[in-house]
């Protein structure tokens, strides 16, 4: 003769409820991962716009190098010139779109070729990205007292996961 067992109220009430827990502990496990995920996302945007603004500072910095050392201290028709006059005479061929501000810059693309290859540079392919010639900006400002032979590059650029356009501005004097 086979035993019956006796199941109580209390035994019926329990045979599903390991079942509810293992969906329970799956499902905290799935957000857990789910927020990891999002996390490496948040963690590579990051990254990226290090990276970028990073690069936008060297490029920037390349510029006002290369200003620096093209730029006429001696005028040679003087023997002893005005260093300062000469300075800001052949400063203003480096000039490019000078009006404007925030990223909508006006005015007449420089003619001078290093100014032209830089913007072609950071336009191009390998340069930064939504980076457009008419994004970059060298601006000179020789007649004021404070700020004679300055010197301020600002270099804009919008990469695809970004909602506004980034921007980073360097300035220099060139003395």
């Amino acid at each position: 003769m086979h035993a019956r067992r006796r199941t109580s109220s209390a035994g019926a009430a329990q045979r599903g409820f390991f079942l509810i827990e293992a969906l329970i502990a799956i499902l905290i496990f799935s957000l857990g991962v789910l927020g990891l995920v999002a996390m490496g996302g948040a963690a590579i945007a990051a990254q990226s716009d290090a990276q970028y603004r990073t690069e936008a500072a060297a490029l920037a910095d390349e510029i006002a190098s290369k200003i620096s050392l093209n730029v006429d201290r001696y005028n040679t028709a003087n023997l002893y010139p005005n260093t300062a006059a000469s300075i800001a005479a052949t400063l203003a061929p480096f000039e490019h779109q000078p009006g404007g501000n925030n990223c909508a810059f006006t005015g007449a693309a420089s003619a001078d070729p290093v100014v032209q290859a830089w913007v072609t540079k950071i336009s191009s392919a390998g340069g930064l990205p939504g980076a457009t010639d008419t994004s970059q900006q060298i601006r000179i400002l020789t007649t004021n007292a404070g700020d004679f032979n300055r010197v301020s590059v600002t270099i804009c650029w919008q990469a695809p996961s970004d909602r506004a356009v980034r921007q980073h501005t360097l300035i220099t004097y060139v003395n």
